[in-house]
Parts: structure tokens; C-alpha cells; sequence
């Protein structure tokens, strides 16, 4: 087993099954283009690489923390104007979770407490939001635009 650490960015759609029950095809198609059009090259352009796409969700890898959290700030900033004409309920939003920690690397897949974290903050940040750990905050302090909410332990 390989050990390294890594910056993981964990981030999913909020409300997916609703969004889906509502109009699956359309759904799926807006999904498929934000995917192709924002995400996956902001990814790549912040220097990360995607591990696993997970149906409405995705696992994306990073050198840096810094990269990871401006990659996680652009996205959900970019978010905020993508789909100004359909209902705000209906609008495709995503919560993402960052943590930096030491993964297990198998092929070209991540496993471990690191990936686990990361999929935890994701599931509190708020919808439009950004979750990280307080290891993440400690490593971007000073270098990231954006404010930061203390949300304790």
C-alpha cells in the first residue's frame, strides 16, 4: 500500500433525488454539462485530478490545499450565476467538503480516513457552501480569499 497526503475535495448535488423525481433526463443532462463545462476543467486548471465520479457526487484530488480550496471557491462562485432562468428550485446546487490528510493510494482510486473526512464535511456544508477541516484552515489561512465560519467541533 502507498501512503501519501493529499488535499480531497468531496462534493455532491443537494437534493438530487428531489431534482430527479422532478424531471430525470433534464436533470441528468444539466448535471452531465456542469460537469463537462465548470467542474471537471476548474479541476483541472487548479491542478487537481478527479478520482471517482459517484453518480451525483465526486471525489477530486489535490498536491496543495490552497489549490483545493480556491478549485472549491470557483466552483461554487461560478455556481451561483450558471442557471439564471430556471427556478430556484429546480437549480442544480452542490456542497463540497475539503479535508487534508493521509490516503492509502491504489491505482489511481484514494482510500482512508482522509477520503472519509472529506465526504463528512461535505454533508454539512451548507448548499452553495464550502466545509473544511480545521487542518485545511490552519494550511490556506492568509493565502485564500473568502470568509470562514468557525462551525466548532
Amino acid at each position: 500500500m502507498k501512503r501519501k497526503l493529499a488535499a480531497i475535495l468531496a462534493a455532491d448535488v443537494v437534493g438530487f433525488s428531489r431534482l430527479m423525481g422532478r424531471d430525470e433526463e433534464n436533470t441528468l443532462l444539466r448535471l452531465n454539462l456542469l460537469l463537462s463545462e465548470l467542474v471537471q476543467p476548474q479541476i483541472r486548471e487548479s491542478r487537481g485530478r478527479i478520482v471517482k465520479l459517484m453518480g451525483d457526487g465526486l471525489l477530486a484530488e489535490f498536491t496543495s490545499v490552497v489549490d483545493a480550496a480556491e478549485c472549491a471557491i470557483a466552483i461554487q462562485r461560478a455556481m451561483q450565476d450558471r442557471e439564471p432562468d430556471v427556478p430556484r428550485v429546480q437549480c442544480i446546487q452542490l456542497r463540497i467538503g475539503i479535508h487534508l490528510g493521509d490516503v492509502i493510494s491504489e491505482g489511481s482510486d484514494v482510500f482512508g480516513e482522509g477520503v472519509n473526512v472529506a465526504a463528512r464535511l461535505e454533508a454539512i456544508a451548507e448548499p452553495g457552501g464550502v466545509c473544511i477541516s480545521e487542518d485545511v484552515y490552519r494550511q490556506i489561512k492568509g493565502k485564500v480569499s473568502g470568509s470562514f465560519k468557525d462551525l466548532g467541533e
